[in-house]
């Protein structure tokens, strides 16, 4: 069977009829009789002015749509809304869920101008009888009315009062019901009340309705769902198939009435609707996950959710950012590289446990774009249940552990000495050489010297400062030297010599800010990363140097597509930080710390440069390194506070840390995951660097201490020999061992490797961490 055919009719016309044939007359003596609130009641002329002298047609703000996230590849992975809705045109909904919303709720839909006059004499004379209003007899386009009169509403006093059972109300919606008749087509009408109605189980809208209940698109809706999505219209909380089975038997009688109602006004002929009442109600629940605890990257989500809230780009006001984010409607492209993003959780997922609580966090940006492609934590985005004071010790947090506090982040850790590369960059830009440097003494006190940007002496003479291994030792260091050993006293120094607030401009250029929003801490231990961070700044820091000095700000949406098919391109946000000749010598410099300095041993298989950063009292530990193609940070710390609980005689996952460093847990999960996401990448190379401006240098006294070097490995040479031939033999024996054994292999040859790199002040004296036999009892 098909639609009935469209009657187009004026509210003039449909009067004119009403009267000649005396209905409109019982109407008008229908509603004279009805008691109204505050007055005595209408005359006939009152209620023939109400009905004839129409206002225009209600406001139609923009339904609440879905707003849709999708990765790189075009891959949704997330979705926001406040109504689970999805607006389609008339056409892509079955013809029979149309004749079925019209049979049950308004069956004279395409004879009427808005005003069934039968069906509402009917409830106006039972509703004069009880005094109040017990029977509906609302036209569809009446619903309609309600519908947007609710969707306008602003308060739950303007929401309360659209939908109450009163007599002003019904016939404010009559005149408006008249006005959309006399402005909108039917095939209109029924278009926006499809759109508009809401169906249960949290689907607004027929589309969301047939995705949600038989998990088809509204085009495919067969004779059954159809009847029952048009049943579900009336009750949607009481016929919920989501809730429970009683609902969903109301919900299958409630079908049937619909069944019966169509073949008696011939849309199917009573064979095809007995045959449809005996076949199951074959719910099909769709999930349809709202929000970021629903999304399978749920940290990326939050991000995003946030960057559209924050971000003036988005948005003059956040009142008008959280009215368009409310609105929805709109397809977010983002930046986000699954394959990175998979390769950051397996690498945080296989070194920390999630219901450590000791967390890892990871993010990797591209350089020169400032592209977020992956952000990763070892707990699962989510509310713990139990006590307050478990909250912060199960597996889920609600905090974005990659990200700062205004994406939904925490207050961040200490960054330890990945700030180092900050006091480098300004005393290259200033014309330190490679080998250029000074004596250091086993302590340094910073008592003088240290003015923050507004001219304040800063200087803490009763501070002192050691070198992280703690032996007191002092001697000869040089740029390159001091930075792959990683010497605090020597950092110091040279702050102190280059400047602390240039050191800080050169910080704030690559987009260095806390974690927590408030002002850097601008103090003598600046440069040992005393500043709370969070692992996207840090990376976008880092991916400037790969960039060669080109700063990015953290970007995750690259395109916004509106409701009506508009594009809008996301451009980056880049700016000039250091000059490329610094930037390329900074690389030349990092990339030793893997082949000379604190991450000897550890690499990728391609040219990499980073920095290690390990906090005074091991409170927190970093890695941050980057390739020209990709520039990832890594955080670690004790998520219920880093000073109450630093990673000293930890085990964290299966592993025992007599204390957490750089180089021992953010190193080896910057390793995995960046192997794994540049896995098929083409190997970039960094620029050599202008040795005519950045080569040799003088460092007083480290000639000699380098021949002392060398005649101390000569003395040690046979015996050196003979423990490393020894020790190799061991190794070997131990790898076979264990490799395989109940899956422990590779933790077990870590921690072989661990013994060996800690023991004594051998080829690993860089090291900052103990030996792990030796922790503290």
């Amino acid at each position: 069977m098909t639609s009935r055919p469209e009657v187009r009719r004026g509210p003039g016309a449909c009067l004119r009829g009403l009267l000649a044939c005396g209905v409109f007359g019982g109407l008008l003596a229908a509603l004279a009789a009805l008691p109204l609130v505050g007055t005595a009641g209408l005359t006939v002329n009152n209620v023939t002015r109400t009905l004839t002298d129409l206002p225009p047609s209600p406001r139609e703000n923009p339904l609440p749509q879905r707003t849709v996230l999708l990765d790189r590849n075009g891959k949704r992975f997330a979705q926001f809304y406040t109504e689970n809705r999805t607006v389609v045109t008339l056409a892509q909904v079955a013809p029979v869920m149309r004749d079925a919303i019209v049979a049950i709720e308004d069956s004279r839909f395409y004879e009427h101008a808005g005003l069934d006059i039968k069906g509402t004499l009917r409830a106006l004379v039972t509703n004069t009888k009880a005094g109040e209003v017990r029977q509906g007899g609302s036209s569809l386009t009446q619903q309609l009315v309600k519908n947007i009169l609710v969707e306008n509403s602003e308060s739950d006093t303007e929401r309360a009062q659209a939908r109450a059972p009163s007599v002003q109300r019904k016939i404010t919606e009559l005149r408006y019901a008249l006005a959309m008749e006399r402005k909108y087509s039917k095939a209109e009408i029924l278009e926006r009340y499809l759109n508009i109605a809401y169906f249960g189980a949290g689907a607004f809208g027929v589309e969301a309705a047939a995705q949600r209940f038989f998990s088809v698109p509204a085009a495919r809706l067969t004779l059954p769902q159809a009847a029952t999505l048009a049943g579900a219209v009336r009750t949607p909380y009481a016929t919920d198939p989501s809730l429970d089975l009683k609902r969903r038997e109301r919900l299958r009688e409630r079908r049937d009435i619909v069944l019966d109602r169509m073949a008696q006004l011939s849309y199917v002929t009573p064979a095809r609707a007995e045959a449809a009442k005996r076949r199951p109600l074959a719910i099909r629940l769709k999930p349809e996950p709202g929000g970021c605890q629903g999304s399978v990257y749920p940290y990326f989500c939050l991000y995003v959710h946030r960057e559209l809230l924050t971000n003036p780009a988005f948005g003059p006001t956040r009142a008008e950012r959280e009215r368009r984010l409310a609105r929805g409607g709109i397809v977010l492209r983002t930046t986000l590289a699954p394959k990175a993003q998979r390769a950051a959780q397996r690498a945080i997922a296989a070194r920390v446990g999630r219901r450590d609580t000791e967390v890892a966090a990871e993010a990797m940006i591209q350089p020169g774009t400032g592209r977020i492609r992956a952000m990763a934590a070892s707990k699962r985005y989510g509310s713990n249940g139990g006590n307050t004071a478990n909250t912060k010790n199960g597996p889920d947090t609600t905090y974005n552990l990659a990200a700062d506090m205004a994406h939904g982040g925490g207050q961040g850790f200490q960054a330890g000495s990945t700030f180092k590369v900050f006091t480098l960059a300004t005393a290259l830009a200033q014309g330190w050489r490679f080998d250029q440097g000074f004596m250091t003494p086993g302590s340094f006190v910073p008592g003088s010297g240290f003015t923050d940007c507004e001219g304040r002496k800063v200087n803490d003479p009763g501070a002192e400062i050691f070198n992280a291994s703690g032996e007191g030792k002092g001697g000869p260091q040089s740029l390159s030297t001091g930075t792959w050993k990683s010497v605090n006293i020597f950092y110091m120094m040279l702050e102190q010599r280059v400047g602390l607030c240039p050191v800080v401009t050169t910080a704030r250029a690559l987009g260095i800010a806390r974690a927590d929003g408030t002002p850097l801490r601008e103090v003598p231990t600046f440069t040992l990363g005393v500043n709370e961070m969070d692992p996207v700044t840090v990376a976008a820091a880092f991916a400037a140097f790969g960039a060669r000095g080109r700063y990015c700000r953290p970007m995750a949406i690259v395109e916004i597509v509106e409701r009506d098919g508009r594009r809008f391109k996301v451009p980056p946000s880049c700016a000039r930080a250091i000059e490329r000749d610094v930037a390329d010598a900074v690389n030349h410099l990092l990339a030793g710390v893997f082949t000379k300095g604190t991450m000897t041993g550890q690499d990728i298989g391609r040219p990499a440069a980073g920095k290690t950063g390990t906090n005074n009292g091991y409170t927190s530990a970093w890695f941050a390194g980057y390739t020209p193609d990709l520039a990832a940070a890594v955080s670690v710390g004790d998520i219920r506070g880093s000073y109450r609980y630093p990673l000293t005689d930890v085990e964290i996952g299966d592993e025992y840390f007599g204390a957490v460093q750089g180089a021992s847990l953010p190193g080896p999960i910057w390793v995995s995951s960046m192997s794994a996401a540049l896995d098929g990448t083409r190997e970039t190379r960094f620029h050599h660097p202008d040795m005519g401006r950045f080569g040799g240098g003088f460092t007083p006294g480290m000639k000699e201490a380098l021949a002392r070097e060398r005649e101390e490995e000569g003395a040690e040479g046979a015996d050196a020999e003979g423990r490393r031939g020894a020790r190799g033999d061991h190794g070997r024996r131990f790898r076979e061992e264990y490799r395989y054994r109940d899956g422990r292999g590779y933790r077990e040859e870590r921690r072989y490797r661990q013994e060996r790199r800690y023991r004594g002040n051998g080829a690993h004296r860089g090291y900052r961490t103990p030996h792990w036999r030796d922790r503290p009892r």
